[in-house]
């Protein structure tokens, strides 16, 4: 099926009718129900709600790590929900860059060396200096993680995502775990490669502040899409507050 167009240029992804239930012996517990959106390319697009309201679901879909239990899933041409497991490594791999909340860096290895992981994955990588340089690290390279702060850890483990060359960036709770200073450098860097770079990225949060940064917010209530909005004047991530 094409890619379906929106108003502000063409999907990148597009969800139709997604559902995921988790099924724990006799019950079952309905995590996403038929939600229908999609993700613009070159866009910030936050998505917001309350623990348990489906947002890590919802981004285990978009980047392949889960599959839906009902609804298709497309990137770009390609319908997700149609991959075998190989396919759907693959797209995880060459296509979808992760950043998560705690940071996963392997804390035997230096900064560089985790970046180098990574790209060691692709056939085309970003050189692990470069991602570094991105994110403003370059001067760490030879650092471990318990040598530097909360925000310069997860920065690395952007210029790890960036490594592969990904087409859409997918960020879970990335300020979860820090300070209000060090969440707007790991904003701004999010905000920079998008707005330098193009790339696409979608960052889930409880904290409705990070939205002003967004070109637009879903909103998810017990897995359903309650309201999506546009925002045509994002702010600067060095002025969200909390």
């Amino acid at each position: 099926m094409p890619e379906m167009a929106t108003a502000n240029g063409r999907a990148l992804v597009r969800l139709e009718g997604v559902s995921r239930t988790f099924t724990m012996g006799d019950v079952s517990v309905p995590a996403l129900r038929e939600v229908s959106m999609t993700v613009e390319r070159g866009e910030v697009l936050v998505v917001l709600g309350p623990s348990g309201s489906g947002k890590s679901t919802l981004l285990n879909v978009i980047g392949g790590i889960d599959r839906p239990t009902a609804g298709r899933v497309w990137f770009a041409q390609t319908e997700l929900s149609g991959l075998d497991d190989g396919g759907l490594t693959a797209y995880r791999r060459q296509r979808v860059g992760f950043i998560f909340q705690f940071y996963n860096l392997v804390p035997t290895l230096t900064a560089y060396e985790n970046v180098l992981s990574a790209a060691e994955l692709v056939d085309d990588p970003l050189e692990a200096d470069a991602a570094l340089e991105m994110v403003g690290l370059a001067d760490r390279a030879g650092h471990f993680p318990a040598q530097l702060s909360g925000g310069e850890q997860q920065r690395v483990s952007i210029a790890r995502a960036l490594a592969k060359r990904p087409e859409l960036l997918l960020a879970d709770e990335p300020t979860g775990a820090l300070d209000l200073e060090m969440a707007r450098q790991v904003l701004g860097v999010l905000q920079r490669l998008n707005r330098d770079g193009g790339l696409t990225v979608v960052l889930i949060t409880h904290n409705l502040a990070i939205a002003a940064i967004a070109d637009r917010s879903v909103h998810l209530v017990s897995g359903r899409v309650t309201e999506t909005t546009s925002n045509a004047h994002p702010i600067p991530a060095g002025e969200v507050s909390w």
